[in-house]
């Protein structure tokens, strides 16, 4: 299939104010992308061509692209007050580390650091707080979060902390999958056994940068957004498309199977984005793939 479904690729230009008095956008702004690794990095470019400052946050910042303001920080620490600067808007895509409270502690010493909290802040968690409601009905934002792992605990107390203290819109983005993120193309020409009958959801690299995106930029965006594309499907079918694109045989089965997993509804997603880039796996790894067999790196340019 097409590697692209619909959209621009032209960056859109400044952010709407959050106040709910001010629905229309203002000037390019100012910023601050606190993690700022690979989809961070993205969406500062996109921000950046649209006029906008991007200071990307980081411990280390030697390899961000020129486009990008550099601030080396380790959020690990406190933070010296006076040391972030004033901004506009705020995205966190902060990963959990091998501590579990080294996540929420990062959080609070990021709060603390400020100047003052920004006008509107986006905090990237992970549908992973979902985990405990595994079965085919479909869930939505409405659903209650079912923490199960210590993982997902701490992903879910670092939305109620980047909450109450930053007032931030979360976004938890599915398997997230792209150029670079190739693991379950590794594991289809590896033939590592998988779980065929797992249910899972996926949003390509691509798509969630433009939800991030559209977060700062919409006059009245969703408290909370589940970043899934519009095919939920088992591991098996995923797995099954990409080996025959590959001309392989599908990986074998883990057995006894168990279909174990999530059903997420991305519609919340498809009324703000209005399109999507890649709906469904089969246009995001087709995309992929063809990269692959022409020797050319896909860029998956949001």
């Amino acid at each position: 299939m097409g590697s692209r479904a619909g959209g621009s690729d032209a960056p859109t230009r400044g952010f709407a104010s959050c106040h709910p008095d001010m629905g229309s956008e203002t000037a390019a702004q100012r910023t601050l992308l606190v993690g700022c690794g690979q989809v961070g990095t993205r969406l500062g470019l996109r921000l950046a061509a649209g006029g906008g400052e991007a200071v990307a946050l980081r411990r280390r910042t030697e390899a961000l692209p020129a486009a990008l303001s550099p601030l080396a920080v380790d959020l690990g620490e406190p933070v010296p007050r006076g040391l972030l600067p004033e901004v506009d808007a705020m995205v966190v895509t902060l990963p959990p580390g091998p501590d579990d409270d080294a996540y929420v502690r990062s959080l609070q010493h990021l709060a603390d650091a400020l100047p003052e909290p920004p006008s509107r802040v986006v905090l990237v968690s992970s549908t992973r707080v979902l985990e405990g409601l595994a079965g085919a009905e479909v869930r939505t934002e409405a659903d209650a979060p079912a923490p199960v792992s210590a993982r997902a605990r701490t992903l879910l107390e670092g939305e109620r902390v980047a909450r109450e203290r930053l007032g931030a819109l979360v976004v938890r983005p599915a398997g997230i999958y792209g150029p670079g993120r190739e693991r379950l193309v590794r594991t289809v020409l590896e033939r590592t056994p998988v779980q065929h009958a797992q249910r899972t959801n996926r949003i390509h690299e691509t798509d969630l940068v433009r939800a991030l995106e559209a977060m700062l930029m919409a006059a009245d965006p969703p408290h909370l957004l589940h970043a899934v594309d519009r095919r939920p499907a088992p591991l098996g079918e995923v797995v099954g498309w990409i080996a025959a694109r590959l001309g392989v045989e599908p990986p074998p089965r883990i057995l006894p199977e168990v279909a174990g997993g999530t059903v997420l509804a991305g519609d919340r997603l498809l009324a703000l984005l209005g399109d999507l880039r890649f709906p469904s796996f089969e246009e995001g790894y087709g995309a992929m793939l063809d990269a692959r067999a022409g020797g050319a790196p896909p860029t998956g340019r949001a």
